[in-house]
């Protein structure tokens, strides 16, 4: 695989041959990373001066400042793409080996981990399903970045308390994996009153697709069949959601 099958560019040398770059030493002390933080703290310095701190040590010819300003050049200057990327996608960037990658993958959970945190301390009942919102707020921390999209049921009781919730399907076309009857089973063995359904559009398009109408046809007139209330289905992507209940498709 090189750079270009991955939509990087080819990467043109960070460093002159006629010109060898300045190791972290031979910097000014104010312009180090890790000194500039001390002295005039940590919001001071740029994402790619943050993630320097983070992994520490660059290679021979290649500080580790000028290796975390390409890392950030590959992915447009954005948290949210290098969120996306696979491990092997982080290793086609210069001197980014598995140590590496794991470390900022470790990183990024770190901050959907404090994305939850926060979701659960502003919310007194993060359990309880009042609206789209309620569904959007529960799942967007682990849906709405993904490369790729899954598809989540919540099995509510008869207070719209999530009792029961699991990952339904994961990376396939979701109309040709969707399994009805193991939803409403699913929901019979947990003695559930409600089911909600959210899945991602890793594209950003908030359109619902043909094969997402067809999804949620099906599981409402199950539930229907089964006496179950079928809440909503919300489809999330990092700009927002769509709610088939809010527009009144259910």
């Amino acid at each position: 695989m090189t750079r270009e099958d991955f939509g990087l560019e080819a990467r043109e040398p960070l460093i002159q041959q006629d010109s060898p770059a300045r190791t972290i030493k031979e910097m000014d002390r104010d312009e180090r990373p890790r000194e500039r933080a001390i002295n005039h703290g940590i919001g001071s310095l740029t994402t790619a001066e943050l993630l320097a701190l983070i992994l520490r040590t660059g290679q021979p010819g290649l500080p580790i400042t000028d290796l975390c300003r390409q890392l950030m050049k590959d992915n447009d200057n954005s948290l949210l793409r290098l969120e996306r990327r696979s491990r092997s996608e982080l290793r086609l960037t210069k001197g980014i080996g598995d140590a590496k990658a794991l470390q900022i993958e470790a990183m990024m959970e770190v901050m959907r981990r404090y994305q939850k945190e926060i979701i659960d301390k502003s919310t007194k009942r993060l359990d309880l399903i009042k609206s789209s919102e309620s569904i959007h707020e529960r799942m967007r921390h682990r849906i709405a970045n993904l490369d790729h999209e899954e598809v989540w049921i919540m099995l509510l009781n008869r207070r719209n308390e999530v009792i029961k919730e699991f990952r339904l399907t994961s990376g396939s076309s979701i109309a040709s994996v969707f399994d009805t009857k193991m939803i409403i089973k699913r929901a019979l063995l947990e003695d559930a009153q409600g089911i909600a359904m959210c899945h991602n559009h890793p594209s950003g398009n908030l359109r619902p697709s043909p094969q997402d109408d067809n999804i949620t046809r099906k599981l409402s007139e199950a539930c229907n069949a089964m006496d179950l209330r079928f809440i909503d289905h919300v489809i999330i992507t990092v700009a927002g959601y769509f709610s088939y209940c809010d527009e009144g498709r259910i």
